[in-house]
């Protein structure tokens, strides 16, 4: 089964399905091994592991090899930010191509202006509604299996208000889209109503300090969402636990001792050490010692 077939079967089931947001191999897989049933691919967090702020600077090209990674890493679903598309209709339907090939389940693409900014700051822009859903449209003709899940963003709340954030998403959907991702409702009250005004299944996008006031899981599917999204958690973890690591190191003249006192094979083994060392030692008539690192 696809992943794609994967994604598509898991949000058919009552309920919502969260996926925490990861931005290379590792952290895919740290994901798939705490038991989430899909990985988010955060662009935000892919930025950042290049060195850039979530200011639209990297290429389609940088995200579809990060999103590639993430899905040789993992066997659940890969769900990508696709940013803007990374141009006009023409280059939607290459990001598209570009990113199914790659094995990813689900992408976004959002109605910014390029380039975008994080959906959680301020002085965004988007642009004109038929603008968009022409890029909506040409992404679910560009695709080849049809159970490549193409995501709705849009951005206009903060800049056009909720209203008409709530008829851009329904219009995506009358579109071909398959879900509405309706970013940084400001209230409670907006987060609430969004699953009950929008035609369609809702993603909802955590972001712990951003615009959006935090709803719990059991909330959030009872309000009717079927996706959350929580893009930063491991980026800010790790960002702080990297942090407090150096400075431990400067503190202690020596190498401070590591969570759980990991030791290398540990950590390799986390990226499938095991695994590999099987393949070592299969494929000869006398057993090759694979050695402990």
């Amino acid at each position: 089964m696809t992943q794609a077939k994967q994604l598509r079967a898991a949000l058919s089931q009552p309920g919502m399905i969260v996926a925490p947001g990861a931005y290379d191999g590792l952290t895919a897989a740290l994901v798939a091994q705490a038991g989430f049933p899909a990985v988010y691919m955060t662009g935000a967090g892919t930025s950042a592991a290049h060195g850039y702020p979530d200011f639209g600077l990297l290429t389609a090209t940088e995200m579809v090899a990060n999103a590639a990674r993430m899905v040789r890493a993992v066997d659940v679903p890969v769900i990508a930010d696709a940013d803007t598309g990374y141009g006009n209709e023409l280059n939607v339907v290459r990001t598209v191509r570009d990113y199914e090939q790659a094995g990813v389940a689900a992408i976004h693409i959002e109605d910014q202006v390029s380039p975008k900014r994080c959906g959680h700051l301020d002085d965004k822009q988007v642009v004109p509604v038929e603008d968009w859903i022409a890029k909506i449209r040409a992404a679910v003709a560009a695709r080849r299996d049809p159970d490549f899940f193409i995501i709705a963003r849009t951005d206009s709340r903060a800049v056009i208000g909720f209203e008409e954030a709530v008829s851009r998403a329904n219009q995506a959907l009358a579109n071909g889209a398959d879900m509405a991702f309706l970013e940084a409702p400001q209230t409670m009250e907006e987060v609430r109503a969004v699953p009950q005004l929008v035609k369609g299944p809702c993603l909802l996008n955590v972001v712990w300090g951003g615009k959006t006031p935090l709803a719990d899981f059991t909330e959030a599917a009872a309000l009717g969402f079927k996706l959350a999204i929580v893009p930063a958690l491991l980026l800010k973890a790790v960002i702080g636990a990297c942090d407090d690591a150096l400075a431990s190191l400067s503190a202690a003249n020596n190498h401070p001792t590591p969570p759980a006192q990991m030791t290398v094979r540990d950590a390799f083994n986390r990226v499938g050490a095991r695994e590999w060392d099987r393949y070592r030692t299969s494929f000869r008539p006398d057993p090759v010692n694979p050695g402990q690192p």
